[in-house]
């Protein structure tokens, strides 16, 4: 097919040969599959912000940060050049995260590349080498629903002792994928892989993570308890939070889905003394920004 204009640049670079087909068209993004040489790889184009149906929320744009101080003033002041930056940032935001993700052992899309707005990534398979399905596309046996819900449970911890909370994980961004055999198995296996991660948030950096995250394990809950019902009353989201916040959280620690919160005194004064730091820090940077 002719390449996209969005495509074209990178097909002048060297970084793709071919366009084969428009893959899907989302609510930020839309997605090709392309020829690189011998491989078939997945190119991702963000949509501008204002043909996206998905918003820049403050809950997920809290605390990200540009290294350029000149960016970052003009992302606080919303001028043009700050949107620009402002987006530029949120494009970033998922090829970070791919990266990172994907050093830490997460099942995510390998990233190959992000070059003008689009990137470049692995394409995810069935056991065709077709594009592989969404879970809402997939129905599952109760086995394979407590399989897949374990394994995806797994990955979200995997994801928070890596510092990233995903933000909006539901089964409509995770691939049935089919995935090579690990040492000792003959054949490879179906296996979910998280995708579309532009609303990643750092977990210890955004205050809302803890409730994005309870939100995150609610929706795999409730979407495999639809196969499992006994999945519907577990509470692994307040389970895994709470070892987190404990400093008790690692990728081999067991789980129960069991969670008993604890009514501890509030200290008060350590309240108002954490309200009266920030208002504090938020009335000097507010003091640097008219300086600069």
């Amino acid at each position: 097919m002719k390449a996209p204009p969005r495509l074209q640049s990178l097909i002048e670079e060297g970084l793709i040969d071919t366009v084969v087909r428009q893959l899907m068209s989302g609510k930020e993004a839309m997605v090709y599959v392309v020829r690189c040489g011998d491989e078939t790889r997945c190119a991702k184009i963000y949509k501008e912000a204002n043909n996206r149906s998905f918003r820049q929320a403050v809950d997920y744009t809290e605390n990200r940060k540009v290294k350029n101080s000149r960016s970052a003033r003009a992302m606080a002041k919303g001028s043009k050049f700050g949107r620009q930056e402002q987006e530029a940032a949120w494009q970033s935001a998922e090829v970070d995260a791919l990266y990172r993700l994907a050093a830490a052992g997460v099942r995510v899309p390998q990233p190959y590349n992000f070059h003008d707005g689009v990137l470049l990534m692995e394409l995810v398979t069935d056991a065709h080498g077709d594009a592989a399905p969404r879970l809402n596309d997939v129905s599952f046996t109760p086995e394979d629903a407590r399989t897949h819900h374990a394994t995806l449970v797994a990955e979200v911890v995997r994801m928070l002792c890596a510092g990233v909370v995903h933000g909006d994980l539901s089964e409509f961004n995770i691939l049935l994928a089919h995935l090579p055999g690990t040492e000792g198995e003959e054949v490879g296996h179906d296996g979910p892989v998280i995708i579309d991660l532009p609303q990643a948030v750092d977990a210890a950096g955004n205050n809302h993570a803890q409730r994005m995250l309870l939100r995150d394990v609610a929706n795999l809950r409730d979407f495999f308890g639809q196969f499992a019902p006994e999945l519907r009353t577990t509470q692994y989201g307040p389970e895994i939070w709470s070892l987190y916040q404990s400093g008790l959280l690692s990728n081999e620690t067991p789980l129960t889905g069991i969670y008993a919160p604890t009514h501890a005194d509030v200290d008060m004064q350590a309240v108002l003394r954490e309200i009266d730091d920030a208002r504090d820090e938020d009335a000097a940077r507010r003091l640097r920004m008219a300086a600069g």
